[in-house]
C-alpha cells in the first residue's frame, strides 16, 4: 500500500514531501510508531530522486517527527504539539439538522441493546439471545467450509438478489414443515435478518403520511423503521387474544403483528382474531406483516396455523429469521412475500445491498439440508423447557405475591405483570447491585399507557442461575415492602 502524497509541478519537491508528511503526522493520520517507506521506495513511488525524499526525511528527523532505527528503518515519532484540528460542521449546522436530531433522540429498549462484558450482569434476563453454549460449532464449521468451496468454484459474479436457489428451497421446506406456510422457493426472498425484511416491505409500501398500524405494546424497531419512511404510525392496543382488529383505523395500508408469540407480552393470537385480522386486511386492501420471530420453540397446546397459511388473498408477508434459532450475528432472515409485492421487494433489495453474502447462504442451506437445524432446535427446546419451568415455578410460588406470568406457549421469553404496587425503578436498581439484570416493558409501549411488568428472557441465563437470581429478586421485593 502506497503512502498518500501528491506532488504538484516541479518546484520545491522536497518541501512538498516534507509538508505533507508533517501534516499527516501532526494530524494523527500517521500514528506514532508507524514505519514510513524507505527513501528509495518512496522516491520510486513518487517519481522523484532519492536525494529529494532523503532531504524531506532529514528535515522531519530534525523536527523530531521521524526517528531512524539502525537496521529497522524510519518511524513516526509522537509529535510534541499535535496540530489543531479544523472546526467541522456539527449536526445542528447542517440543512438536515432537525432530521438528524430526531434520530439522535431515538433509542432501542435497554434489553435489546448490545451489552459489553464490562457492563453485563452475572444473572441477566435479557431477551432475544438464544442459548449460546449449545451452538453446534463443529457442524456449522463444516457448512462454512462447504460454502467457501462453493464460492471458490463460482465465476466471481454477483449472486441472485432474491437469494441462492439452494437456500430458498431449504427455507421453503423448513417453514412448510415447521409452520405450515404455503410457499415454494419462488416465494422466498433471503434477507440480512428479519430487520431488513421489514425495511424492504416499508420501502415498497410506505410513503410520507401512509397509515401503518402496529401493536401496542410492540416491537420498537419496526415502529421506528416505519416512521423513518414517513409513515403515520397508528398504535393499536392488544388484549388476551392479540391485536384489537376493531381498532385498526381506516386508510391503513400496512399492519404489523406477531400472531404466534405477541411481542413483548407473549400470548398467541386466537383463531377468531386471526380470521378477523385477515378480513380487515381484505377490506382495507392492506398488507399484513406476520413477524414469526421465535415460534419454532413451542411448549404446550395444539399448534396453530400461521396467518400466512390462512390467507386466501395474497395479503400476508411472512417474515422469519435464524437469529433466534441459531445466532443473531449470522444476520440471515427471509420473507415469504405475497406475489403482489415480491418483485418490487427484490428490486429494492438489489438497490440496498445487491444480495446477502453468498458464503453464509451456502452454509445455511447446507445446515438445513443436513438436518442440523432441526437437531439444534430440538436440543435448545429441551433446555428452554427446563428454564421456563423454573421461571413458572417461581412466579407461581415465591414471587406470586408480587407478579403473575402472562400466558404464553412459545418463544424463550415471558412477561410477568405486577399484581402488587412496587417501585419498579428502585427494584431494577437494587437488582443490579446484586448482579441481577431485570427489564421492564415500559419502553415497548407507544401510546397505550404502560402496565407495570417485567420481561424475563431465558436464553442468556443458565438454568442453574435462575433460582439464585429470582431468590435475590424475592429478597429485594420483601425489603421494598417493609
Amino acid at each position: 500500500m502506497e503512502l498518500h502524497i501528491v506532488i504538484e509541478g516541479s518546484k520545491d519537491l522536497a518541501g512538498q514531501v516534507y509538508r505533507q508528511l508533517r501534516d499527516a503526522i501532526q494530524s494523527g493520520r500517521l500514528a506514532p510508531g508507524e514505519q514510513v517507506p524507505p527513501s528509495r521506495l518512496l522516491a520510486t513511488q513518487l517519481g522523484l530522486s532519492r536525494k529529494t525524499v532523503s532531504e524531506a526525511y532529514g528535515r522531519l528527523t530534525l523536527d523530531k517527527l521521524l526517528v531512524g532505527r539502525t537496521g529497522s528503518g524510519t518511524f513516526v515519532n509522537a509529535p510534541a504539539e499535535p496540530k489543531a484540528k479544523p472546526k467541522r460542521f456539527e449536526s445542528g449546522d447542517l440543512a438536515s439538522g432537525k432530521l438528524i436530531a430526531h434520530w439522535l433522540d431515538q433509542s432501542f429498549p435497554l434489553l435489546m441493546r448490545h451489552v459489553g462484558p464490562e457492563t453485563r450482569s452475572q444473572y441477566d434476563f435479557m431477551g432475544g439471545i438464544p442459548v449460546r453454549r449449545q451452538f453446534p460449532q463443529e457442524e456449522w464449521r463444516q457448512c462454512v467450509l462447504y460454502g467457501l468451496r462453493q464460492i471458490s468454484e463460482s465465476r466471481g459474479f454477483y449472486a441472485e438478489t432474491e437469494g441462492l436457489p439452494a437456500l430458498r428451497e431449504a427455507i421453503a421446506r423448513h417453514v412448510s414443515f415447521s409452520r405450515g406456510v404455503q410457499c415454494t422457493a419462488a416465494d422466498v426472498l433471503v434477507t440480512n435478518g428479519a430487520q431488513q425484511a421489514l425495511d424492504l416491505i416499508a420501502r415498497v409500501l410506505v410513503e410520507p403520511d401512509s397509515v401503518v398500524a402496529v401493536e401496542d405494546p410492540g416491537y420498537p424497531p419496526a415502529r421506528m423503521l416505519f416512521s423513518a419512511q414517513g409513515a403515520r404510525v397508528e398504535s393499536v392496543p392488544v388484549d388476551s387474544e392479540g391485536i384489537r382488529v376493531d381498532l385498526i383505523p381506516d386508510g391503513t395500508r400496512l399492519i404489523y403483528a406477531t400472531p404466534a408469540h405477541q411481542f413483548p407480552l407473549g400470548m398467541p393470537m386466537s383463531a377468531a382474531r386471526r380470521t378477523a385480522l385477515l378480513a380487515r386486511a381484505r377490506e382495507l386492501r392492506a398488507i399484513v406483516i406476520e413477524d414469526d420471530y421465535d415460534s419454532e420453540f413451542r411448549y404446550e397446546g395444539r399448534p396453530m396455523d400461521s396467518l400466512q397459511s390462512m390467507d386466501q388473498d395474497g395479503l400476508v408477508a411472512f417474515v422469519g429469521t435464524f437469529s433466534k434459532s441459531m445466532n443473531p450475528e449470522l444476520r440471515v432472515g427471509y420473507v415469504i412475500a405475497p406475489p403482489a409485492i415480491l418483485r418490487a421487494m427484490t428490486v429494492v433489495k438489489g438497490l440496498s445491498d445487491w444480495h446477502t453474502p453468498s458464503m453464509t447462504q451456502w452454509a445455511m442451506a447446507r445446515f438445513i439440508d443436513e438436518g442440523y437445524l432441526q437437531k439444534h432446535i430440538r436440543r435448545c427446546h429441551g433446555i428452554y423447557v427446563a428454564r421456563r419451568e423454573k421461571l413458572h415455578a417461581a412466579l407461581n410460588g415465591s414471587l406470586k405475591p408480587w407478579m403473575r406470568a402472562v400466558p404464553t406457549n412459545a418463544g424463550f421469553h415471558l412477561a410477568a405483570q405486577m399484581t402488587a404496587e412496587v417501585n419498579m425503578t428502585q427494584l431494577l436498581r437494587l437488582a443490579r447491585r446484586v448482579d441481577v439484570a431485570l427489564y421492564t416493558l415500559d419502553e415497548f409501549y407507544y401510546r397505550v399507557k404502560p402496565e407495570p411488568a417485567l420481561f424475563f428472557g431465558y436464553g442468556a441465563i443458565e438454568s442453574l442461575d435462575i433460582e439464585t437470581a429470582l431468590g435475590r429478586v424475592k429478597t429485594i421485593l420483601e425489603e421494598l415492602g417493609n
